[in-house]
This record gives structure tokens, C-alpha cells and sequence, in this order.
């Protein structure tokens, strides 16, 4: 099914990724939301459970070996066109995960990655989606570490 003008909602995952009061944020590659900022995520595939969409997802544009996804809010994205038309139309269910391993790197959607502090995520180009979840979930990402023990 195409994401442009779906017959249909698409579903996807968010993942926030969490270190020290910062998140893990990168540049969308594609659209929508190209050039804008957002956590790692994209569409879950047929017969693909969710938790398994979330560490495929960031491995695939981080690098990074996740576990333990832990849901925390879901979020609606539509878009119309000019005719009222819809353009986009996503459910997006976020999650928080733990690091397992690696060094993050941009890949695969991601034009670019950087840990932003949570002081500051707000002063970013954001993707609108992103943006409504941050600021709805700020305070439970504040209590956050994607690093195990921590």
C-alpha cells in the first residue's frame, strides 16, 4: 500500500532513545517530515509484531542493538492536500527501549542523528507528529535512561 494517499491508515513506531537528559533525534531523509526532526521509527511490515518493528527500526537508522521496548503513547498523523484530501494518514504507537550495544550512526532514513538535550528539542525543526508527543509526554521522558541500570 502506498504511504502517499493510503486506502487506509498506515501503522508505524516512534522510538525514543534516552541518555543522560538527552534524546536521540534525527533528520528525516524522506517524507514526509523530510529535512524535519524526530526519533528513529517507520511502517511495521506484514506479520512483524510491533517490538520487533521498534529494534529492526533502530538498528536499521541508528546502529544501535535495542531491547525491551516499553510502549508509551500512540499518535494519530494526518495530513491533507490542498483539496482536503488525504495526503498521509498514520497511527504511530511510540516506544522507549534500552540499549543493548553499539555506537549510534546515521543510516537508512536517517540523514542525521544527535543527541539533543530535552531543554532544547523544542528549538528544532520537528516533525509535527513528533513535536505534539514531546511536549504531551515531557515530563515521563524527563524520568527516562535507555541505559540498563540507569
Amino acid at each position: 500500500m502506498s504511504r502517499l494517499y493510503p486506502s487506509r491508515p498506515i501503522v508505524g513506531v516512534g522510538v525514543a532513545i534516552i541518555c543522560g537528559g538527552k534524546i536521540l533525534l534525527e533528520k528525516r531523509k524522506n517524507d514526509p517530515g523530510r529535512d524535519k526532526w524526530s526519533v528513529p521509527g517507520g511502517i511495521v511490515e506484514l506479520g512483524e509484531r510491533l517490538e520487533q518493528t521498534v529494534i529492526r527500526e533502530v538498528r536499521e537508522e541508528t546502529g544501535l542493538s535495542v531491547g525491551a521496548p516499553e510502549p508509551i503513547d500512540v499518535v494519530n498523523q494526518v495530513t491533507l492536500d490542498e483539496n482536503g484530501k488525504v495526503k498521509y494518514h498514520f497511527v504511530i504507537i511510540d516506544y522507549f527501549v534500552k540499549i543493548i550495544s553499539g555506537t549510534p550512526r546515521a543510516a537508512s532514513d536517517a540523514a542525521e542523528l544527535e543527541w539533543v538535550a530535552l531543554d532544547e528539542v523544542e528549538k528544532r525543526d520537528l516533525t509535527k507528529s513528533f513535536r505534539g508527543f514531546f511536549q504531551k509526554n515531557r515530563t515521563k521522558l524527563e524520568k527516562m535512561s535507555s541505559f540498563p541500570g540507569k
